[in-house]
């Protein structure tokens, strides 16, 4: 028969009864009546007598917690928390950024499909970590990090919300960064590319090069940021938030001109756009611009999945000191190659700095657009 006790320094009384397989066990009642305390611990020996599953056991503790409290236990299965969860970020985040959360929600769904229809507590920081595995060993550490860090912001919504107590999440770290890999373009190396791009790709490395902008804010780039009369183009940065007016260098003017639409809302690389639009992120643009490289003779094909057998993820997930990000660092060098100042190069690139954020006024746009006609022309 279940009964009672105060703990030394506690005011609660605490519920002690055998569990179902017949140990003895005891649990704060979080009450300090005498009455309700015996009642929750018979309560609480009943389910287990019963041999009450973990969903009757929970209803059992939503009861007790809501005489307690007013409020019932929260209670939701993956699949739930889910679907609720994003349809929460729909309304609450950009639409890029809901497009990444819902591909790394669904996945991690998807992953842990045995456990779709059991309570939120049933996720564990080893179902995470084989989840980030998974993801490493189809894509890339980076992709694998971003995933993971969606779903520690998902899971920990769900802990702040009372659905779970800990975010299985928390414990689980993302893959360090290989620091010192990527190094900036040649010039004879950014030749050989444009001759092997065709379709949209020449397009975005010459925005690439000349403006010095991330992957996916040029992927999304609309013809209403690009000024032909005032030969410039502006955006406001994914990451960062900040708003960039970069003038444009011939060779990308001319390459814009020659196939600008009338529709404002338009995107200037409407096929890359409808890449990232769909997947949330740049993974399968940047997939594409690694078999440039692999075309151009200035990276190593990746094997396939039936190709790699046997022979070590390494050798299959061949890399690259070269990405679509190094036009950003090849337009740094360049800029400051040709006398631009520090603090004229950060501006245009949109390196955040104290001293940009210090002197943001002084940096002129007749001092940019000579700095930008300054680079080379690598379409000769």
């Amino acid at each position: 028969m279940a009964s009672i006790r105060r703990k030394l320094g506690s005011k609660y009384w605490f519920a002690c009864f055998y569990r179902e397989d017949g140990t003895r066990t005891q649990v704060s009642t979080k009450s300090t009546q005498r009455k309700e305390a015996l009642k929750i611990a018979d309560d609480l020996e009943r389910a287990h007598k019963n041999k009450a599953t973990e969903s009757q056991m929970r209803r059992v503790l939503s009861d007790l917690n809501e005489r307690l409290t007013g409020d019932p236990l929260k209670s939701a299965t993956l699949t739930e928390y889910v679907e609720k969860w994003l349809i929460e970020k729909e309304v609450s985040v950009a639409r890029v950024s809901f497009l990444a959360y819902r591909t790394a929600a669904r996945a991690f769904l998807k992953y842990l499909e045995a456990k779709a229809t059991l309570p939120l507590s049933h996720i564990t920081g080893s179902d995470v970590m084989a989840f980030r595995n998974a993801v490493r060993r189809r894509t890339t550490e980076r992709t694998a990090s971003n995933q993971l860090k969606i779903v520690r912001v998902m899971l920990d919504s769900a802990r702040v919300g009372g659905y779970v107590e800990k975010n299985a999440a928390t414990d689980v770290p993302v893959f360090e960064k290989q620091k010192g890999t990527r190094r900036p373009f040649k010039v004879g190396e950014l030749k050989r590319l444009m001759v092997s791009a065709t379709g949209e790709w020449r397009g975005l490395i010459l925005a690439g090069l000349y403006t010095g902008q991330r992957l996916k804010d040029l992927c999304l780039l609309t013809w209403a940021s690009v000024d032909f009369a005032g030969n410039q183009i502006s955006l406001t940065t994914s990451k960062t938030g900040r708003d960039q007016i970069i003038p444009m260098a011939t060779p990308l003017a001319d390459d814009m001109l020659s196939r600008v639409s009338d529709d404002p809302r338009g995107y200037v690389f409407p096929q890359t756009s409808a890449l990232v639009l769909k997947d949330g992120d740049v993974g399968r643009v940047s997939q594409g611009f690694y078999d440039l490289l692999v075309k151009a003779g200035l990276a190593e094909e990746r094997l396939g999945k039936d190709e790699s057998k046997g022979i070590g993820r390494s050798a299959a997930r061949a890399t690259s000191p070269l990405t679509f990000h190094s036009l950003r660092h090849t337009a740094t060098s360049m800029l400051k190659n040709a006398g631009v100042t520090e603090l004229v190069a950060r501006d245009l690139i949109g390196h955040d700095s104290a001293e940009v954020s210090a002197n943001y006024s002084h940096v002129d746009e007749e001092s940019k657009r000579r700095a930008i006609q300054g680079l080379p022309d690598i379409t000769k």
